[in-house]
């Protein structure tokens, strides 16, 4: 059987993948390493040598040494209620830190008679803001999309929103800003005309962690993109020329659904089962 070569190119990673007539990857090679990771036993003959044919430099056509099987990939436990992130609702990490923050109904009444901020009070915006936006889900699930919710990391830090289907995998950033002018540069986020936000960095440094955390658990690249939502904003504008990050108000996130080619359903189910692991995000 002849198997069709593709190169994929991200993050500073180049790989060559080896795919059946159907588009299934059977293999891939690692450009800079040359090494040969074999995902279909089957096929692991015709996976070296197609690979072999195409990678610069290698040092033996053929040879088994530098092949690694998929099971060389850590594996997960089996998913347990208790770790299964798919049973969290929109904000569960801010309704979790409101909850341990003790201020009760009448504390907030008491101190907005006198004008004065409550302890939560941004983070009960937080919470009205990713329900917002979680809203949207059932929305993209009817295009074959999955939807997570607040995915803990380390240090009371989360993940709001994360979307894997057939466009790929989105890592979404929630700020709620109430009735507030929001403008967005090449790199900086300014709210009323304010000083700039580091919203777009940081957005793009926890799409990478993402793509560390998927890759590592899944024999295929991963692609993840950072998107930025604002809510309950007066006006958005966008300016940037350059930007990586995708911007949206909260009613926009549904244009994600009919983006399509970038996993196959095969490949969302997967990744959807590596994501709502609670073990997987966990410091190794």
């Amino acid at each position: 059987m002849e198997l069709k070569v593709t190169r994929w190119k991200r993050y500073g990673h180049e790989r060559l993948y080896a795919n059946l007539p159907d588009g299934n990857a059977v293999g891939w090679a690692d450009v800079g390493t040359g090494e040969i990771t074999v995902l279909r036993a089957e096929y692991r003959d015709e996976v070296i040598a197609t690979l072999t044919l195409h990678l610069p430099n290698y040092p033996v056509p053929g040879s088994p040494a530098k092949a690694s099987e998929a099971d060389a990939r850590p594996m997960l436990p089996p998913l347990t209620p208790a770790d299964d992130l798919a049973a969290n609702p929109p904000g569960e990490a801010l309704r979790h830190r409101l909850t341990e923050s003790g201020s009760g109904v009448f504390e907030r009444v008491f101190a907005r008679l006198l004008r004065r901020p409550v302890d939560g009070d941004s983070w009960r915006r937080g919470l009205a803001g990713e329900w917002r936006v979680g809203a949207e889900r059932n929305r993209l699930a009817r295009h074959g999309w999955r939807v997570l919710h607040s995915i803990p990391l380390a240090s009371e830090v989360d993940i709001d929103h994360l979307l894997i289907g057939p466009g790929g995998v989105f890592s979404i950033n929630t700020k709620h800003h109430h009735k507030r002018d929001v403008w967005v540069g090449d790199d900086a986020v300014k709210v009323d005309h304010g000083k700039p936000a580091p919203y777009a960095r940081k957005s793009r440094a926890e799409a990478k962690r993402v793509v560390r955390v998927l890759e590592r658990y899944c024999a295929f690249p991963v692609p993840v993109e950072p998107v930025l939502v604002f809510v309950g904003i007066t006006d958005l504008k966008v300016v940037a020329t350059q930007l990586s990050v995708r911007v949206y108000r909260e009613r926009q996130v549904a244009a994600l659904a009919p983006i399509s080619g970038v996993l196959t359903a095969e490949q969302v189910e997967q990744v959807y089962s590596v994501a709502r692991h609670r073990q997987a995000w966990e410091p190794s």
